[in-house]
């Protein structure tokens, strides 16, 4: 009987020691597994935007710009036979020496070659010469094919030839000829960036690239961007931003210059995309061309003087930023630039993917007139590779802004 009580006396305290024991494995292992797991989801320095900026990556910020075209850590600034190096003769290595490439008629440069594993960020670029006669082409891991192919200034939304302010997230546009952008680019073994001069005249680009060295998430898709323009477009014919996508992706913005051909409103058309095995008809149709572009009513505003004016502005989704009204001598045509973001509402497909919008009008008795308009247009979107290879780019001649 003693030694029963006694193993009941004992018996709690065992139980105590054994649970502190248990308890103590248990959060040494789940903090083991967290330490791991925190690992495995340490931040890769992506997506960024105010809610993440706080937090700490060991990702590595590179950039490519003439004073230095690979983006090599500490191998910027050192040119000493750059096309400022007149300039900076007084004071040598390392005082601007180079700050801006010249690229000789006919001549394709190569703006940026960079190996590894990463995420352009960033693309900040200043052109002097014909923005339409510049082609931007961008290869992502060693591809033959480009996945970008722009003049360069419809690709930053400034398709006339003209500055125009842009205030949107992905792409801004300031004084007096700065393009800027902000879609996130990644890749995966490197990426190429090429400028090719079709002009007659030397064109002169100041550029800076910024991009992230981290690794990649698997189902981080490539950005891709492809041209198209036609003038005059085609009676009855309906205008085409994008066709022959192929691969699994989602669309996520509209740029159009839009040249006007006739008398009156000419935004009655509307766009529609077809997804995925989409014929005669589309998944998603619109309802007018200044809906689409988020605006309403013709994008019409009472001017200070009581008439009734188009209204330019700019947002981060979407935008007028440019109207061209003619000064009634040479230049006699109205003219508009248009972005639409889909940031927020991206259009995704699994398989094939087409995009087209109409050109309407109106003619008498409220009856729609199909345009015959010069419009040129650049379709964005992510995709997995490989792409599908894109149509022929027009030939100089059908490029020029007449």
């Amino acid at each position: 009987m003693k030694q029963a009580r006694s193993e009941r006396r004992v018996s709690p305290w065992l139980r105590a020691t054994l649970g502190l024991l248990v308890t103590a494995v248990l959060v040494s292992t789940l903090a083991a597994l967290g330490s791991g797991q925190q690992d495995d989801k340490a931040f890769k320095g992506l997506s960024m935007n105010l809610g993440n900026l706080s937090r700490l990556s060991h990702a590595k910020t590179r950039s490519v710009s003439p004073e230095n075209f690979t983006g090599e850590k500490g191998k910027a600034g050192m040119s000493i036979d750059g096309p400022a190096k007149n300039a900076a003769r007084d004071l040598g290595q390392g005082w601007k020496v180079s700050p801006y490439v010249r690229i000789n008629p006919k001549e394709t440069f190569v703006i940026a070659d960079v190996k590894g594993q990463g995420a352009i960020q960033q693309i900040w670029l200043t052109p002097a010469g014909n923005w339409r006669f510049a082609i931007i082409r961008f290869y992502w891991d060693g591809e033959t094919e480009p996945s970008i192919e722009c003049p360069v200034g419809d690709f930053f939304a400034s398709g006339w030839g003209q500055y125009a302010q842009v205030s949107s997230l992905p792409v801004c546009v300031n004084p007096g000829s700065a393009f800027n952008c902000y879609w996130e680019m990644p890749f995966r073994k490197g990426f190429k960036v090429t400028l090719e001069n079709i002009a007659e005249d030397k064109f002169t680009v100041y550029y800076q690239i910024n991009y992230t060295e981290t690794e990649v998430p698997a189902d981080a898709a490539y950005f891709h961007a492809q041209f198209r323009r036609v003038n005059p477009l085609p009676y009855k014919r309906v205008y085409t931003i994008l066709d022959g996508v192929k691969g699994w992706g989602h669309y996520v913005g509209t740029y159009m210059a839009w040249g006007v051909n006739n008398n009156g409103w000419w935004g009655e058309g509307e766009i529609k995309f077809y997804l995925d095995g989409d014929k005669e008809f589309p998944t998603i149709c619109g309802t007018g061309t200044e809906d689409y572009f988020c605006g309403s009513y013709d994008f019409d505003a009472k001017a200070p003087d009581g008439s009734i004016q188009y209204h330019e502005f700019t947002t981060p989704y979407c935008g007028l930023p440019q109207v061209i009204r003619g000064d009634g001598h040479y230049q006699v045509q109205q003219r508009f630039g248009l972005y639409r973001w889909h940031i927020m509402d991206p259009i995704r497909f699994d398989q094939n993917l087409k995009v087209t919008i109409q050109a309407l009008g109106w003619m008498s008795g409220g009856r729609y007139l199909p345009l015959q308009d010069d419009i040129a247009s650049v379709g964005y979107w992510y995709q997995q590779e490989p792409h599908a290879p894109f149509p022929k780019l027009p030939e100089k001649d059908k490029l020029e802004i007449i």
